[in-house]
């Protein structure tokens, strides 16, 4: 029997449950209990240990035996290579000419439009220069530095190069002086353990830091409410997924009660990659409501979302909106509707060819829309070749 079987056999019958039963109030099919409990299985996904863990009434993490950590897809790794050695060993400066802290700030700007646009094989060549001409420039350089740690921790996130991107991240933790700098980082810090499964930690981290960062919202700058409200979010995500709707709900209320304070999105000045404000917690409403397994519930709010976020000059990251296609893409496979749920699909993959094979929510809509229809289209062959899914 594997860990997690045993974990989910222990918890049930601790709650008195029969096989049965639990299949019948948390909607995972009997075979799927069976053949977990029978170490038939040695992994399931977090949406099925979710359902599990609501029934038996205890957190999501308690049933998962290590934390799930999807590798990067073939090759990635040595795209990247040259990243990895300039992180472990930069050898100061990328030309004879010595970098000054103009010079790499402009070459940080130039290369932030390349990680907003999910174009990772042409940020993968810039970084190894900026590290090296970042590190060169010594203690005056460290804010350049961060931002360049930032902006390499967010793309290996991306990628799910975890064990290097989590280093990179500590690392920029340990030099940040500034506050606001801190919590741009422990948002893609709580990000990545999210994405790992480590949902105790992230809703720990997340916790602390917008305990330690709550403004009092009448005299709040937009940058303050905009550091906050991200925690607030990270809160939010991480607890609904580990069984916490209360905590979930009291997060994403204080977020709500800071966009509202800023009435629209902005981009604060910490944050190279993120942005806060109405649409963004109403794009999370969505994602909320897909975890809680009421995908009729996020399809109304992700149809109503143009009509009652407030226009906005500025939007959304690509990640976020690409994050909310794929939640509405999982909604439509969960009612049935399978065309409509591969259409979305196809929509996220359009806009971010590089970022989409990275994602495993992707994968699981593309499954779900296999499993349902007799026959694939060659467009879900190729796309499920994309996403290296075995049909």
């Amino acid at each position: 029997m594997t860990a997690v079987g045993k974990k989910v056999k222990q918890a049930r019958k601790l709650s008195g449950l029969t096989q049965t039963e639990l299949a019948e109030s948390s909607g995972v099919s009997i075979s799927t209990i069976r053949k977990l409990e029978q170490g038939e299985r040695d992994a399931a996904r977090m949406e099925t240990l979710r359902a599990l863990a609501l029934v038996l009434r205890v957190p999501t993490m308690s049933l998962v035996a290590e934390p799930s950590e999807d590798g990067p897809t073939p090759g990635t790794p040595e795209l990247w290579s040259p990243v990895r050695a300039a992180l472990v060993r930069p050898h100061g400066g990328s030309s004879d000419e010595a970098p000054t802290t103009h010079g790499v700030a402009d070459a940080v700007a130039t290369a932030v439009p390349y990680y907003r646009a999910h174009r990772f094989t042409e940020l993968a060549a810039i970084l190894p220069h900026l590290i090296n001409d970042a590190e060169a420039l010594g203690c005056e350089g460290r804010a350049e530095r961060l931002r360049v740690l930032q902006l390499v921790a967010g793309a290996l996130t991306h990628t799910r190069q975890f064990d290097l991107a989590e280093i990179v991240l500590r690392r920029a933790m340990d030099d940040a002086t500034d506050r606001m700098v801190t919590a741009a980082t422990v948002n893609t810090l709580c990000w990545l353990l999210m994405r790992q499964g480590r949902l105790d930690e992230a809703l720990h981290t997340a916790s602390r830091w917008a305990d330690e960062l709550e403004p009092r919202i009448s005299r709040a700058t937009p940058d303050e409410l905009s550091a906050w409200g991200l925690l607030l979010l990270n809160v939010s995500a991480a607890a609904i997924r580990n069984n916490q709707p209360g905590v979930a709900a009291d997060a994403l209320k204080f977020a709500s009660s800071a966009a509202t304070a800023l009435g629209r999105e902005v981009r604060p000045a910490h944050e190279q990659m993120r942005t806060f404000g109405p649409i963004s917690v109403r794009m999370k409403t969505v994602e909320d409501a897909l975890v809680r397994n009421k995908p009729d519930h996020a399809l109304r709010l992700a149809g109503t979302l143009g009509k009652t976020a407030p226009r906005s000059a500025v939007l959304p990251s690509a990640s976020v909106r690409a994050r909310h296609g794929l939640s509405v893409a999982d909604a439509y496979a969960r009612l049935g509707q399978y065309t409509e749920a591969f259409g979305k699909l196809s929509e996220v993959q359009a806009s971010s060819p590089e970022w989409f094979p990275n994602q495993s929510p992707a994968r699981d809509v593309l499954r779900s829309v296999v499993d349902g229809r007799r026959k694939l289209t060659p467009e879900m062959r190729t796309m499920a070749g994309t996403l290296q899914l075995a049909i």
